[in-house]
């Protein structure tokens, strides 16, 4: 089956930017399945490997709507760098749509406050879900309830859609759980910006919702992938209350995020959650894009796994399972 593939920008009316300039972006992509004439060609070399797809093809005519299932990037990543599931969802028939959190990725310069309020990717990709322009754009039928995956920090916001709250931001200083660390590479001090940050009025409005519900009850089901030390910031009662079904899988060779420590406690206390930890030396970056040469040569550390480590099975792995899970789940 052709996959087709279309980006656009969409914002949301209710939220400003982090500037205060004009309304908060959401920049998505999407794959999908394409009409069976569409054309499939190699996208523009990046640091990833992609495969060919049809730029704006016609969607495949159905006749029911398609499952729809949003996507969202790790902490400083793309929506891009899901084009490995996003396009093998598409091959099976869904719909997949991921957008670059602002604030919190590459695809922009990086701001504190989007590293810090998490829980505002929640809100962008209930926004999305809302909006109406990318329908228009890729034309067909797309279900108005929708499933959700996410690497990383995207685990944390597929969390949040289906219940989780937040009792404790990561780097907040009252968080019982000390972090090892205080802040991602992208911020290795972000924890210390949050003084001066707090006297800034939309810093602190968002920081004072950051235990709100973010829940929306259109999404059926959530894929952790990854899951960083973020959700042991979670209420803990909140997890105990989440009816969706819940998928997490993580790698053993993990320390960025060990899986004995983020995907078992999430599993823990998540009652309809499966776990699984992939073995043979699976790290936290096994589950980004396989890298050209270009990408392997600008972030070795990022794009080198373990000797006998294939990146495309992991890929294909989780693919498969996140297919079978969703399908399961109406």
């Amino acid at each position: 089956m052709p996959v087709g593939f279309s980006q656009g920008l969409s914002f949301d009316r209710k939220r400003a930017n982090w500037s205060s300039t004009g309304r908060r972006p959401l920049a998505w992509c999407a794959w999908y399945p394409a009409d069976d004439n569409a054309v499939e060609i190699a996208p523009s070399p990046t640091w990833f490997k992609q495969k060919p797809v049809a730029p704006n093809a016609p969607m495949k005519k159905s006749t029911g709507s398609h499952p729809l299932v949003l996507l969202s990037h790790g902490s400083g990543g793309l929506a891009i760098g899901l084009e490995w599931l996003g396009h093998r969802l598409a091959q099976a028939g869904f719909v997949a749509l991921g957008l670059d959190h602002h604030g919190h990725t590459g695809s922009e310069p990086y701001r504190a406050e989007g590293f810090l309020c998490l829980w505002e990717r929640a809100a962008d990709l209930t926004a999305l879900l809302n909006a109406d322009d990318w329908r228009e754009v890729l034309g067909g039928v797309v279900e108005d309830q929708a499933y959700v995956a996410g690497f990383s920090a995207g685990a944390y916001t597929a969390m949040l859609l289906v219940g989780a709250r937040v009792a404790y931001s990561q780097f907040e200083p009252d968080n019982p759980r000390k972090s090892p660390i205080r802040g991602p590479k992208e911020f290795p001090d972000l924890a210390d910006y949050i003084p001066s940050l707090l006297l800034d009025g939309m810093f602190l409005e968002s920081w004072n919702r950051r235990r709100d519900s973010f829940k929306d009850d259109r999404l059926k089901a959530a894929l952790a992938i990854a899951p960083g030390r973020s959700v042991l910031g979670f209420a803990r009662e909140s997890l105990e209350e989440i009816t969706a079904p819940v998928k997490i899988i993580g790698g053993d060779a993990d320390v960025i995020a060990p899986a004995h420590e983020c995907c078992t406690w999430l599993h823990k206390n998540v009652r309809p959650s499966s776990l699984e930890i992939m073995s043979g030396g699976v790290g936290h970056y096994s589950f980004l894009p396989e890298p050209t040469q270009r990408g392997l040569e600008a972030s070795p550390a990022i794009f080198t796994d373990i000797a006998g480590l294939v990146r495309e099975n992991v890929h294909n792995h989780v693919a498969q399972m996140a297919i079978a899970f969703f399908s399961t789940v109406r």
